[in-house]
């Protein structure tokens, strides 16, 4: 494909590129790391149109489907793929409406197909181990363990674990009242060993961080303030290391993932999962049915004779 992108860009494709960016930007705001993608896809296609004695302008989409084939059997992924289209798309539709193509070759081109990743999920001992890294003598190792606890017996989204306020969560009844995505409110079980950590940053944590202050937020910074998503986040990698857990695998999602996964493990009924993950469509839930499968067939080839 270098071999291929090689020659130079001509003049009239290089103003146009540099038209089509000036308009996207002041259109449409587009932030610096954008545009500069749009370039970078944008300048590579008009390389390999001017090796084919062509130009953006004059590019079919019989061009565009050998420069696709191309880069596929130069080994380009198809997320690369993807997002060139999604370029070549917005260039094609900007520049035909302002006069300077009068077709867009990219029209009933289907974006390639793409693997849907599966969840990443801590095996049980690695949660168990996270969730006894914090140092619950302190006030806020007993409420990083009690949010570690919280989230794994709930599967919560962070969002939604560091916006719980005190009228969300009933301790007589064991129960959250969690509003979630498209403000959706669902009902979630806490679980005993949760309900004990609460219970107990409450009563002796929670007052020290609160500095005499009142206020609606459950889970407290050591400034007395919400705790906001980017701290758990960086919680979460710091106890990661000291639970001897690769830093780079894990994040507070994780727990959401890892959640679920043990769920079906041992035996979760799939709509039961999609009540309490608070998923609108049974297929966002079905995904983590293939997590389970991998992990099962991992155990197998580990332990079995013949794996």
């Amino acid at each position: 494909m270098t071999a291929l992108e090689s020659a130079q860009i001509s003049a009239g494709d290089r103003r146009a590129i540099d038209l089509f960016l000036e308009r996207a930007w002041s259109e449409f705001g587009l932030a610096d790391n954008t545009l500069a993608s749009y370039r970078s896809d944008l300048e590579g296609f008009a390389r390999w149109l001017a090796a084919q004695a062509e130009t953006l302008a004059s590019a079919s989409r019989a061009s565009l489907y050998r420069y696709l084939a191309a880069r596929s059997e130069a080994k380009y992924s198809a997320r690369s793929n993807a997002r060139l289209l999604s370029s070549l798309r917005r260039y094609y539709q900007l520049m035909q409406r302002i006069g300077q193509v009068s077709d867009d070759p990219t029209l009933l081109l289907d974006a390639p197909k793409l693997p849907r990743p599966l969840p990443k999920a801590l095996s049980e001992s690695e949660v168990e181990a996270l969730i006894r890294a914090p140092d619950t003598t302190v006030p806020l190792g007993l409420r990083d363990r009690a949010m570690l606890e919280l989230l794994y017996a709930t599967g919560l989204r962070v969002s939604e674990l560091v916006g719980l306020r005190a009228d969300q969560v009933n301790l007589r009844q064991g129960v959250l009242r969690v509003s979630g995505k498209g403000g959706k409110d669902r009902l979630v079980p806490i679980g005993e060993e949760a309900q004990h950590w609460i219970e107990r940053y409450i009563a002796d944590a929670r007052p020290i961080l609160a500095r005499g202050r009142v206020h609606e937020a459950i889970f407290l910074t050591r400034l007395g303030e919400a705790m906001t998503r980017q701290m758990f986040w960086t919680v979460v990698k710091k106890l990661a290391v000291t639970a001897g857990i690769d830093s780079r695998r894990i994040s507070p999602h994780v727990l959401r993932h890892s959640f679920a996964t043990h769920l079906l493990n041992h035996g979760a009924d799939l709509r039961a999962l999609q009540l309490l993950l608070g998923h609108s469509s049974l297929s966002t839930t079905q995904i983590y049915t293939h997590v389970a499968r991998e992990g099962l067939k991992r155990l197998h080839a580990q332990h079995h004779p013949r794996g």
